[in-house]
């Protein structure tokens, strides 16, 4: 581990915490220049491949994952940690699916589910995409759905 300060590799950790989803954060002290900082540590377990609509396979890309959903989130009242929970818990229930492919469908509708509770006007704007609503009638819909 290097100092993300001064780059050196003498450091010691201070504390150690470990939270609900199986990751570890640990504090930590540099031994050149005496600066603290945090570091996480999760376990990496394999991701299934994704199977896309028309049958292609790409590996799951969290990063891509992350600017759809803050895309959707674009000027809301989101926070940050909030869209990287929601990728995290993506992450994890494709982890633990366990198989070696999934359908991308179930990608979409983890994020759904999950900005469903995080903002409603997030919901509409990746489900206008998602569940491909491609007209007002269908957008109204939507929204009568949810305010019902």
């Amino acid at each position: 581990m290097h100092c993300p300060f001064c780059q050196s590799v003498r450091s010691r950790v201070i504390d150690t915490d470990h939270d609900t989803r199986g990751g570890v954060r640990r504090r930590r002290v540099c031994g050149e220049c005496s600066e603290r900082y945090s570091t996480y540590e999760r376990a990496v377990k394999a991701i299934p491949f994704l199977i896309k609509q028309d049958g292609r396979r790409e590996d799951f890309d969290r990063e891509k994952l992350e600017r759809g959903i803050r895309v959707a989130c674009a000027k809301r009242p989101v926070a940050s940690a909030d869209i990287s929970r929601l990728v995290g818990e993506v992450e994890t229930r494709l982890q633990d699916i366990g198989k070696l492919e999934t359908s991308s469908r179930v990608v979409g509708d983890i994020v759904i589910e999950g900005l469903k509770t995080l903002d409603l006007i997030a919901y509409i704007r990746y489900a206008i995409v998602y569940l491909g609503l491609g007209d007002l009638q269908a957008v109204r819909a939507e929204i009568d759905r949810l305010l019902a």
